[in-house]
């Protein structure tokens, strides 16, 4: 959410299309004070940094991926991210994270956004 960094100005240039699980949503609430701490934005430009980005992400219901969750909480060690690694499971695709214990499974791949740069520098993406 820290229009600042790195991750937020990849997230503003990348013509990618940008899916996430629905409970993100309940997420962004739940964190909001940390959010705003960390990012040092007024309440104001914070609501309006939610809004962009939830307006730049697809959201998929669990219905909608719960057929690859079972085999994704059993390649982690945190069975928390297994909705995101299901839903790059239905959709075919790659997840941005910065955690590194997504990148100890090996149904999707995983990038960090150190990784990203590397790939728009190297004209890669």
């Amino acid at each position: 959410m820290n229009p600042k960094s790195a991750a937020s100005y990849l997230f503003s240039l990348l013509r990618a299309g940008f899916s996430a699980p629905e409970f993100i949503k309940s997420e962004f609430d739940e964190h909001k004070g940390d959010c705003l701490f960390k990012s040092k934005l007024s309440e104001h430009e914070f609501e309006m940094r939610h809004a962009e980005v939830e307006n730049a992400i697809n959201f998929f219901k669990l219905s909608e991926y719960d057929d690859f969750l079972e085999a994704s909480a059993s390649a982690l060690p945190d069975s928390d991210d297994a909705d995101f690694v299901a839903l790059a499971l239905l959709l075919e695709a790659a997840i941005w994270s910065n955690d590194p214990h997504l990148k100890q499974q090996s149904l999707v791949k995983v990038y960090n956004t150190a990784e990203l740069i590397g790939k728009m520098l190297n004209e890669e993406i």
